[in-house]
């Protein structure tokens, strides 16, 4: 059976959305595995979880990453999530996407697909896309 064809929770579609972020550049540092682990178990969905089981998470995540590319992910996450679900995983990708100031020509293609996949509105998105931007701005 192809990866495509199976299903995600809400846990793992809200955790895939940050995850394919990260990876849609090819990379995957320590740096961004690190404030990925950290904004997630921030919310109560990830904190409630064992430690081995947030480890599987990310892992099982990782291979589909790879099987499916970010787009096969982000396109079996965005129906498990509900509007605020999405607008959060959306703001989570922007913010991770903006942290280190630089944002490379297939992060912007990720965010504007993301954006189309989520069907989140355009000023919606352009909201989001701009606080994350004042907010890692570098002076």
């Amino acid at each position: 059976m192809h990866a495509t064809t199976l299903s995600m929770n809400a846990t793992e579609a809200f955790a895939a959305i940050p995850l394919a972020a990260v990876c849609c550049d090819q990379t995957f540092g320590k740096e961004e595995a690190r404030v990925i682990r950290e904004q997630l178990l921030e919310r109560s969905s990830y904190r409630a979880m064992e430690p081995y089981a947030f480890g599987m998470l990310i892992s099982g995540l990782l291979k589909r990453f790879r099987e499916e590319s970010w787009q096969g992910l982000i396109a079996a996450a965005a129906p498990q999530l509900n509007r605020e679900q999405q607008e959060t995983a959306f703001a989570l990708a922007c913010q991770l996407i903006h942290c280190d100031r630089q944002v490379a020509a297939a992060e912007r293609e990720f965010l504007i697909a993301l954006a189309d996949q989520l069907a989140l509105a355009p000023e919606r998105a352009r909201q989001i896309l701009d606080v994350c931007e004042l907010l890692n701005r570098d002076f």
